[in-house]
């Protein structure tokens, strides 16, 4: 039976042991990130989330099985904001345009969540360190995020321009895509002292966008003029 369009569907309430599972993985997300995994006490990520210590260990068994929580949550969450932009891309088979277009909606679905979104400052530390010092952590969001978001933007790019999806040139073409935006968070502080800028919220990101999708245009110009 269908619904009328006040009904209301019962939402499931959070329980404690819920709550204080999901303050432990936001809590290690990031010290793990400022400090290291090693630099980084269980009292201390116990202290950030307002948990006991022994909690730790009842939700995930140690230090190291909090890690991997944290990574799968990132992967959670950057599909959970990937999604929606690249899912679409089967739409897009044997129409250039289209493909184009969803090129440029996910880029700057990227640049609204890496660049301006507060959460994604301490998703990206994470990340960093775990790409300077890997672990199985990595290979989870390797797993999780970076290789199936790739491969669908080269995907993507192929729809659009006619170069092979796995080509080496194509997959570089779209490091350099995801590169840019990254800068952007990484090199926050450098970026708004050369800006004069006191914040990077949606105004800025804005910005960004306009600057980063014109050089996505140019490229894809550049394809269809070889082409």
């Amino acid at each position: 039976m269908i619904k009328s369009p006040d009904a209301k569907t019962p939402r499931r309430e959070t329980s404690p042991a819920e709550l204080t599972r999901a303050a432990l993985v936001r809590a290690a997300l990031k010290l793990f990130g400022r400090q290291g995994f090693d630099g980084t006490s269980t009292r201390e990520i116990a202290a950030e989330a307002g948990a006991n210590i022994g909690s730790i260990a009842y939700h995930f068994g140690g230090k190291e099985g909090l890690r991997a929580a944290a990574a799968d949550f990132i992967v959670e969450t950057i599909q959970a904001v990937a999604g929606e932009a690249l899912n679409e891309q089967v739409a897009t088979a044997g129409d250039p345009e289209a493909a184009r277009a969803q090129l440029f909606a996910a880029l700057e679905r990227m640049v609204g969540f890496v660049v301006a979104s507060p959460q994604a400052g301490e998703i990206v530390q994470f990340v960093l360190r775990e790409l300077s010092y890997p672990t199985a952590a990595l290979d989870r969001i390797y797993e999780g995020v970076f290789d199936p978001a790739h491969r669908r933007l080269c995907l993507l790019w192929e729809q659009a321009t006619g170069e092979l999806a796995e080509s080496e040139r194509t997959r570089l073409t779209v490091f350099t895509l995801i590169g840019q935006v990254i800068y952007f968070r990484i090199g926050r502080e450098a970026v708004m002292r050369r800006m004069g800028w006191h914040e990077i919220g949606a105004a800025e990101a804005a910005k960004v966008v306009a600057v980063t999708t014109d050089n996505l245009g140019a490229m894809l110009a550049a394809r269809k003029r070889q082409g």
